[in-house]
């Protein structure tokens, strides 16, 4: 504490002190501004903490003073009890990836399915929209590095923060706001004369390297463990329910985009809009690049590599985004992520470690995966000790053994998995790996399962099914996943004691439990088990295409299981169907509808489907896809429809999957191409905008009516 300070303080009357904290506040709210928002600052950081400090003592010494804008005050609301359920009006989504400069030319130029990108790149995208490419090309694209951060959207009403969440599964995610206040990167006042009547900003949360190592050395010297990695630590940080936690570590916020804004008319290119967030006091990076054409951006990928080991912070690869926000409306969305936008991921680090013995896991579908086990090695930030070795094949043709040294790297800079081995004298004398012939779980004599390509028989698989539970473990997560039945609650610890004390031996058990049983277990009490009853009640009106992922058909995931609810309408269709039914469907093929009719004519497969509407599952219909006609002749079929609010009885994965099986596509964004817009309480800017461009507004009562056939 410096003395000076001290006196100056000392010598205030009431008064001036008042005076004093008008100009105080003001003064380092901008200085604040100016570091992190900027990063052009006017004054060093001792003059910064000087100032601070007789703030702090003023309001010290008159309580009264302390004013609601004041960055004391930056420790976050009162603890709170849980963290609790935060809706996104606009669905935070996630990016599809790329790996090399060719992925990055197929991006823009590709005019097939590679890669993943449906329909081809951005090129063939907007010409079938009608674009000119000579009218736009070369495109403009910006580059920002991909922080290794904690994805998170602010909320402002008025200029004032009302609201933050975690991404989540990108529909809810988790009330954070509590913490969100006590970071200081995050204003609590937006500035600015022209402010949104409500906006939504997107960004991410992490720590510098410098802020995170010094905050592992106080823990240490605490006595406390230090964090493994900059990312987790800022996961947890946010998560805590004390705001005090967030407020004593060093957490910044880094703004990219926004989810809805009302009341103010955003520009029209992705760097106009980065410089208006960062006009109201929002930092941004300034690293990011506007560039033209894809070579240009692959150029600005490869300087961002050469800088990114030198960084104040970590990063995992590159975003891209079409710059002009015409062009990514017309581009539009996949399934959960953008066609305009995509992240480049970097090679990964590779370090050497010593494989001390191989193990074997099983899957859901019962296959069985070798995993290293390795002395302890850090990678890319991560302290790694289990690697994939992805099938036998994989190990056999290495000729891996426990004792030799491998190479080690985490795929994408997330899956750690063993490259190979590094020659040494003492491998000749080291026992053969020897792949086991009976499950390591369950006893059943291994089988090999027959694979697409021609000579690729890698799976092993356990083939009981119904017996093993490993299999049973993971099929229950799976079974109750966000995309198959839904059932929030059911995490991976309960499964574990409801299948170690026996209580549920099969999936269909679960529609068996009582709450009585379900409250002995640990952590969870009469609340908590109630809350999993009314859960699993809910889950059995699942529609078709997600009780289809759910069951875990091999080669079915969330696409084919609608495209099948599409052809077939309801369960008894499908099972009915022959292969060759299945195999006519556009996009299934053959392979895929082997499995499918295979699967579902297995003994316990039917056996599961009739236990489970015997407990009340209902494996609710779809409207089936019909022969295609013009669009004028049918209210839904190649229309366009945008959901946004809460409906009274439909999720928006279901009214989206109800409005797709009827042949209708539904985008994320309004545009005068909308047809309809559906709208439920506390719908968001997308009903202003249709509004304004006078789109028709469905409620979900009139969406119904349009799926059945008739005039909304």
């Amino acid at each position: 504490m410096s003395p000076s300070v001290q006196a100056l303080v000392d010598q205030l009357s009431e008064e001036a002190a008042r005076q004093r904290v008008d100009v105080l506040v003001p003064e380092i709210n901008r200085h604040s501004r100016l570091y992190h928002t900027h990063a052009a600052p006017e004054i060093d950081d001792y003059a910064y903490d000087r100032l601070f400090r007789e703030l702090e003592l003023i309001e010290h010494r008159f309580p009264a003073l302390v004013r609601p804008d004041s960055p004391t005050l930056r420790v976050g609301d009162a603890p709170v009890d849980e963290l609790r359920p935060f809706p996104h009006e606009v669905p935070m989504l996630s990016l599809g990836n790329a790996f090399s400069d060719e992925e990055l030319h197929d991006f823009e130029c590709s005019t097939d399915a590679r890669n993943g990108r449906v329909n081809g790149g951005i090129r063939y995208q907007l010409e079938r929209e009608g674009w000119v490419w000579a009218d736009i090309a070369p495109v403009a694209y910006v580059v920002e590095p991909k922080l290794d951060g904690l994805a998170v959207e602010l909320v402002y009403e008025d200029g004032k923060l009302t609201g933050a969440g975690t991404r989540g599964d990108g529909e809810t995610g988790e009330d954070i706001t509590h913490n969100a206040r006590s970071i200081r990167t995050i204003p609590e006042r937006l500035v600015g004369e022209q402010l949104p009547r409500r906006i939504s900003l997107r960004g991410e949360i992490l720590f510098t390297l410098e802020g995170f190592a010094a905050m592992n050395r106080t823990r240490v010297a605490e006595g406390d463990k230090p964090f493994e990695n900059p990312r987790n630590a800022a996961a947890g940080t946010v998560r805590q329910l004390d705001p005090a936690i967030a407020a004593r570590r060093p957490l910044m916020f880094v703004a990219h985009s926004f989810g809805f804004c009302e009341g103010f008319e955003m520009p029209g290119t992705h760097t106009a809009q980065l410089a208006q967030l960062q006009a109201w006091g929002l930092p941004i990076n300034p690293l990011n690049r506007l560039v033209h054409g894809v070579d240009a951006v692959i150029a600005a990928i490869a300087e961002l590599g050469q800088q990114r080991h030198s960084l104040p912070y970590e990063i995992d690869g590159a975003v891209v985004k079409v710059d002009r926000i015409d062009l990514q409306q017309a581009l539009g969305f996949l399934t959960r992520a953008p066609r305009w936008a995509l992240a480049f991921k970097y090679p990964a680090p590779e370090v050497t470690t010593i494989l001390e013995a191989v193990d074997y896991q099983v899957g859901r579908t019962g296959a069985v995966t070798p995993v290293a086990r390795l002395r302890p090695v850090r990678v890319g930030g991560v302290t790694v000790s289990n690697a994939t070795l992805h099938n036998e094949d994989f190990v056999r043709e290495r000729d891996l053994r426990a004792g030799d040294t491998v190479t080690v790297k985490r795929a994408g800079d997330v899956i750690p998995r063993v490259e190979g081995r590094v020659e040494d004298e003492g491998h000749a004398d080291r026992p053969v790996t020897v792949f086991p012939t009976a499950c390591p779980v369950c006893g059943t004599p291994l089988e090999r399962l027959e694979t697409q390509q021609a000579g690729d028989a890698k799976k092993i698989i356990c083939p009981n099914q119904l017996g093993c539970t490993a299999q049973l473990r993971a099929g229950l997560r799976h079974f109750a996943g966000r995309l198959a039945f839904d059932i929030e609650g059911l995490g991976e610890k309960l499964i574990d004691q409801l299948v170690d004390r026996g209580l549920v031996r099969r999936i269909t058990d679960l529609y068996s439990l009582q709450e009585s049983q379900l409250a002995g277990l640990d952590r969870m009490g009469d609340k908590s088990a109630r809350n999993l009853i009314e859960q699993i009640g809910r889950s059995k009106e699942v529609p078709l295409p997600r009780a289809l992922v759910g069951l875990g058909i091999r080669e079915v995931g969330e696409s084919t299981a609608k495209e099948l609810g599409r052809a077939f309408g309801d369960i008894d269709s499908l099972l009915a169907a022959s292969a060759a039914d299945i195999a006519a469907i556009k996009g299934i093929g053959e392979w895929v509808a082997k499995h499918v009719h295979s699967f579902l004519h297995e003994p316990h497969t039917r056996s599961a489907v009739d236990d489970l509407r015997a407990a009340g599952v209902l494996f609710k219909a779809v409207p089936k896809a019909t022969v295609p006609v013009p669009v004028g002749d049918d209210p839904v079929r190649g229309r366009t429809f945008v959901l946004t609010g809460t409906l009274p009885t439909l999720s928006r994965i279901d009214a989206a999957a109800l409005i797709e099986a009827a042949g209708g596509v539904v985008k994320d964004s309004v545009s005068k191409k909308t047809h309809y817009v559906v709208a439920g309480a506390d719908a968001g800017s997308k009903l202003t905008k249709a509004q304004d461009l006078g789109v028709p507004v469905l409620d979900e009562a009139a969406l119904q009516t349009l799926l059945a056939g008739g005039e909304a």
